[in-house]
């Protein structure tokens, strides 16, 4: 006999008792129920691809990976909040390697306050700690935090939706693409019942630590108590999570993991016509299925990442300024072969070490290196050239270098010009931003390398303003932020930040010269302007 429970839920699905199951994406209508033709309307197809609503579902053995129920296991659906696993498994991966703690603090934008409900009401310019992010897309499912940990972790929520897709194809997804990190409508955002059986099992395989956070029954936030969406928590037998999805195109979907006596299963339920009739099905399907599956050890070897062989579709760059950008790099050349470079392996627990990247004002020159330097000479109009003595690098040694001389600094200091900033906070005409951006590939050396060039007086923090796939979107954010802000950012120092981890790069746009007050003060002043920032210690 089913235990009571679920019995429960049964009757109450075939009564068509609605359990109580907010939307996860949009509100649903307030006026009454809709009509035939409404709902009709509501289940036709989103775009021209061969995509419409329906049932589909699929239950896996975690220990063996045996397929123990399936119906429409590849049919494209539309996932619903149910995107926001991906999104978890992306920030959890920040917390794995260090880059954020859990009480991190998450700047919020304009564009993420803004998101359609469900959400948490977050103001922009205010900040959300990371475990509180978490905790509200696991429960709440709110929007606004899931936009909030796309752009603290891509910058933008497009870069961070190109990730979350390669990121699937590395896992195996072959048929999802993510298009946000919510989970809103979006016509080009679907998924198989079967790829989200994948991202069920890797997200725990790869992060038991954080894993256990779908296993929230409740949160607390400003003095409110906040119910997990995932009713079967605590209903069913074994339930630990894990997430629940709902828009009008999707139907109600329902991704769940359930332990019993050495027996693990995952189940995907996708199309359901209500939140009770699905979790009545999802029910059926754990006591069907959970007593066939193997007990004991896993069999199976753990979900791993391996890198897409086809190219991911990036994001549209937006155009660029008028405005010069007297920008030029110095690059030390690696004189070890590639294959002589440790890098990890996909789906490695091994932090990402970023390519060290500085923004360097050098003074005049008195002395050229042994091999020899370019020196770009920058101006806000153009860029003069000058080459030293030419010489060709030995192996282990380092290559010719570029050296850009910015412009001599206005008088004031930045202090005095975040101050004033902060005051006034009136953007300035445009104006060009003068660096000199270094970037330092991974060398091993035969001889010890020369002292490196240092800012004078450079004080210990930075901001960061966001990540992106291109160089090119950095540097464009790095000049629209000067541009806007020149009386706050006119005497900082940009700089972009290559980080990498097998074929994928990041590209963090920052700016060096704070100290610890005027970095958070800055910030404060540029959230005000819509853009994310993040005071660093340097």
């Amino acid at each position: 006999m089913l235990p009571f429970a679920i019995r429960v839920i049964a009757i109450a699905a075939a009564l068509g008792i609605a359990l109580p199951d907010p939307a996860d994406a949009r509100a649903k209508h307030r006026r009454g129920k809709p009509s035939a033709a409404a709902e009709q309307r509501s289940r036709a197809p989103a775009s021209s691809e061969q995509w419409r609503t329906g049932y589909a579902a699929f239950v896996v053995d975690a220990n063996t990976g045996k397929v123990l129920h399936e119906s429409a296991p590849d049919a494209l659906r539309h996932p619903a909040s149910i995107t926001k696993i991906m999104t978890l498994y992306m920030l959890f991966e920040q917390l794995e390697a260090g880059r954020l703690k859990l009480d991190s603090q998450l700047p919020v934008s304009a564009r993420a306050s803004a998101q359609e409900p469900t959400k948490l009401g977050l103001k922009p310019g205010s900040t959300i700690e990371v475990e509180d992010a978490i905790k509200a897309l696991v429960t709440k499912s709110a929007n606004d935090a899931a936009v909030v940990i796309a752009e603290a972790v891509g910058g933008d929520e497009a870069s961070f939706a190109t990730l979350m897709t390669r990121k699937a194809r590395a896992l195996g997804m072959s048929r999802t693409t993510f298009k946000n990190a919510s989970g809103l409508p979006n016509p080009e955002q679907v998924t198989t019942a079967r790829d989200l059986s994948v991202l069920g099992r890797a997200i725990q395989e790869r992060f038991p630590r954080y894993y256990r956070y779908f296993s929230t029954r409740q949160f607390v936030w400003r003095g409110g108590t906040i119910a997990n969406h995932n009713k079967l928590l605590g209903r069913v037998e074994g339930v630990d999570g894990i997430k629940t999805g709902y828009t009008r195109a999707s139907g109600f979907n329902l991704v769940t993991s359930a332990k019993r006596n050495g027996r693990h299963i995952v189940g995907v339920v996708l199309g359901g016509r209500s939140g009770a009739s699905r979790d009545a099905q999802m029910a059926n399907l754990i006591e069907t299925c959970l007593p066939k599956a193997y007990a004991g050890a896993p069999m199976v070897a753990r979900i791993a990442e391996v890198e897409p062989a086809t190219p991911i579709p990036q994001p549209e760059p937006r155009p660029m300024s008028r405005e010069p950008l007297a920008l030029a790099a110095v690059v030390v050349a690696d004189q070890t072969p590639t294959a002589a470079i440790s890098r990890p392996a996909p789906g490695s627990t091994e932090p990402l070490r970023p390519t060290t990247v500085r923004s360097v004002p050098v003074g005049p020159v008195t002395n050229t290196a042994p091999l020899g330097a370019v020196v770009v000479r920058a101006s806000a109009n153009s860029v003069s050239t000058y080459t030293t003595a030419s010489a060709s690098a030995a192996p282990g040694q380092i290559a010719p270098a570029v050296i850009t001389i910015a412009p001599e600094p206005a008088p004031h200091t930045l202090d005095a010009q975040v101050r004033a900033y902060a005051a006034t906070a009136q953007p300035s005409r445009p104006g060009a931003i003068q660096v000199a951006s270094v970037q330092v590939a991974s060398v091993q050396m035969a001889a010890p390398p020369s002292p490196p060039v240092r800012h004078a007086g450079r004080s210990a923090w930075m901001i960061q303003i966001g990540a992106f796939q291109a160089e090119s979107q950095a540097r464009d954010k790095l000049r629209e932020a000067q541009t806007r802000n020149k009386g706050l950012l006119g005497n900082a120092d940009p700089f972009t930040e290559k980080v990498v981890k097998g074929s994928t790069a990041l590209y963090r746009a920052r700016f060096a010269g704070f100290d610890e007050e005027r970095a958070h003060e800055a910030c404060r002043v540029l959230k005000k302007s819509d853009f994310a920032c993040m005071p660093l210690r340097n």
